[in-house]
């Protein structure tokens, strides 16, 4: 299981930020989107317009349970994967402590708009656009927020700090909001936090 587990829409820096932590907790870290696409061989977008997003969302669910179940370091999730109940159910169950990264939308979109993969790897999943994923943010964040919540031991916005930042407070919250009610492995859940 992993050491730590973190949530959130995309562009909020889960993979930068689970690079920090790793080296921090002296130990690996995972991109769940990045195994994903070793697996299938093509980008999420390609996977997506090829065979659609019921397919997608399978194999996430696939990878998600395999990495719950061994991965033993940081692990990044991809930001849908909080859609499917079973794999909010299995987060909950063997993800934890689970962190939730959060960032406002004009952020999240700037960030989008920066990172030139962004397009050719991510498809917008909103039925609500016209295949922009910058798009879809505002409304894609507001739907999901519940469910980020619903798994979340704690959160971090994101908007403001830098990278490091982020992972200095996860840390701080592991020492003391976390150890100090689970014990630094032990299990059990208490509302998110901010």
């Amino acid at each position: 299981m992993p050491r730590i587990t973190l949530i959130g829409y995309r562009g909020t820096g889960k993979s930068t930020v689970a690079g920090l932590l790793a080296d921090m907790l002296g130990c690996g870290w995972c991109d769940a989107d990045a195994v994903l696409e070793g697996r299938v061989g093509c980008s999420i977008a390609t996977l997506v317009r090829e065979r659609g997003e019921g397919v997608f969302r399978d194999a996430e669910a696939a990878v998600l349970a395999d990495l719950l179940a061994a991965y033993p370091g940081v692990l990044s999730t991809g930001g849908g994967a909080v859609l499917r109940a079973g794999n909010r159910e299995a987060l909950r169950e063997a993800g934890r402590p689970i962190v939730w990264l959060t960032a406002a939308a004009d952020v999240v979109r700037a960030r989008l708009a920066a990172d030139p993969g962004t397009a050719e790897r991510r498809p917008a999943l909103s039925a609500s656009t016209t295949g922009d994923p910058l798009a879809e943010v505002a409304a894609t964040l507001s739907a999901r927020e519940p469910l980020y919540r619903e798994c979340a031991d704690h959160s971090v916005d994101t908007s403001a700090l830098p990278p490091a930042e982020v992972a200095a407070e996860i840390m701080a919250w592991l020492r003391t909001g976390w150890a100090g009610r689970h014990g630094p492995a032990a299990g059990g859940r208490e509302g998110a936090s901010s």
